[in-house]
């Protein structure tokens, strides 16, 4: 199993400068090898023995290139540009393989028939990132000390550790708590080391390996089992009838930033002043990013605490955002909420399960009649008797779909003997960088 730790580096004004252009240089690399790819794919785009409407290059045809043509001339742009061996050569090799995965990503469909979009050449400032790929050992570019961090070629970086790191073989110090252990015998290993540039200053991603699966709960012994149906109005109804609000942060957050917008407008483009609004945008940006990934990970951890099967629809999140309702859906990000709902869920061994949305919210959940409504008809009134919310009706639909099969007490939906006119609880969780979820 990976893990990714993510901390704040403080580094020094002279080690800022050469990140910065490390990232520089290898911005200007990438563009270069990707104008090659692209230069021999034009040029071998037609057949030897006729030409091409579109295009049709003069000149002689180029070999191909790939990862280790380009790879292999790493040697011959240091001589050319001398600046290159100021840089380490494992981050320089990390940024052609991050170009070979783009470009197979957009030439070769993966099992779905689905392919990446072509890769794009890079303008100032978009590669902020660079990878060393070996951590603490014999011939690695990056070492962690304590909260040291030692980057070759670059130097001593000091690492805000806001939480320890599980690595592995360290123990619980002397008469210390064991919830306050730094390390673990069956801890972590770090695999790579990635430096990257936010709007806020300089961070480092760990990323750990851990090479003990977790256990899955068994199918019998599940429990406890919801469906949730996502939304704008509510944020998600569980099939027992407990909501969660819509946090709105970027709505909310539209005011601020479109007084901040209009000075950088009245600020002469390049200037320091611009440069210095540029940065203040940025940050709101971030703080609203990471208010909302906060409240994600607080949702998820509730519910994966409270059940152990989640039942979700397959949404086209996509074709959604492509409606007038695209701001509010991209606001509540429901696809990043999926995947860390899921992440959660799998490192504590529990279970999700998505299924076809269809006539969920149309269909009654106590006798399976058809009601048809419009999204403005917020209540689901069957002629059996049956007076929910459609969030909720839709949630227990999602149940009685995902638990066909399943051992799992309880998920017969709501017959016409329960009680009509019910009202949806709602679940407050405070979303705050010092409060976890209850």
């Amino acid at each position: 199993m990976l893990l990714t730790y993510q901390y704040k580096l403080n580094p020094t004004q002279q080690q800022v400068v050469t990140l910065d252009t490390w990232g520089e240089l290898l911005r200007r690399h990438y563009n270069y090898a990707l104008g090659q790819r692209l230069d021999w794919l034009n040029r071998t785009r037609s057949q030897i023995d006729r030409c091409s409407l579109v295009l049709e290059p003069i000149g002689e045809i180029p070999h191909k290139v790939d990862y280790y043509t380009q790879a292999s001339d790493l040697k011959q742009t240091k001589e050319l540009f001398p600046e290159y061996k100021n840089i380490y050569a494992d981050c320089q090799q990390q940024n052609l393989i991050r170009l070979d995965k783009a470009w197979k990503r957009w030439l070769i469909p993966d099992k779905n028939g689905k392919r990446g979009g072509r890769p794009r050449f890079k303008k100032r400032g978009d590669i902020c990132s660079f990878t060393f790929p070996r951590v603490n050992s014999a011939k690695a570019g990056a070492h962690l000390t304590d909260n040291i961090l030692k980057l070759s070629k670059i130097g001593e970086i000091e690492v805000i550790l806001h939480r320890p790191i599980p690595l592995r073989g360290s123990a619980v110090p002397d008469g210390g708590n064991p919830q306050d252990r730094t390390a673990s015998p069956d801890g972590f290993d770090i695999k790579q080391a990635t430096i990257l540039k936010k709007a806020d200053g300089w961070y480092v991603s760990f990323s750990l390996e851990d090479k003990t699966v977790p256990t899955a709960l068994p199918i019998n012994e599940i429990k406890t089992a919801t469906g949730i149906d996502v939304g704008l109005e509510k944020f998600l109804t569980t099939a027992d009838g407990q909501s969660i609000e819509v946090p709105q942060y970027y709505r909310k957050a539209q005011s601020v930033l479109a007084r901040q917008q209009r000075k950088l407008a009245r600020k002469t483009k390049g200037s320091k002043n611009y440069q210095k609004q540029v940065n203040k945008i940025a940050r709101l940006h971030l703080h609203i990013a990471r208010q909302r990934k906060e409240f994600h990970y607080q949702v998820a951890h509730w519910l994966v605490k409270s059940y152990d099967l989640i039942i979700f629809e397959n949404l086209n999140i996509k074709g959604l955002a492509r409606t007038r309702l695209a701001k509010s859906i991209l606001d509540v990000a429901w696809s990043a909420f999926l995947q860390i709902m899921q992440a959660v869920a799998v490192k504590r061994g529990k279970h999700t399960k998505g299924v076809n949305p269809i006539r969920t919210s149309i269909n009654c959940s106590g006798c399976g009649a058809r009601v048809e409504k419009t999204l403005a008809v917020r209540v689901h009134n069957c002629s059996c008797g049956l007076v929910i919310d459609r969030d909720w009706n839709s949630a227990i639909n999602l149940l009685n779909l995902g638990s066909v099969g399943l051992p799992i007490p309880g998920c017969g939906g709501l017959g016409v003997s329960q009680p009509v006119k019910q009202q949806v609880s709602y679940v407050n969780l405070r979303c705050s960088r010092y409060t976890a979820c209850g």
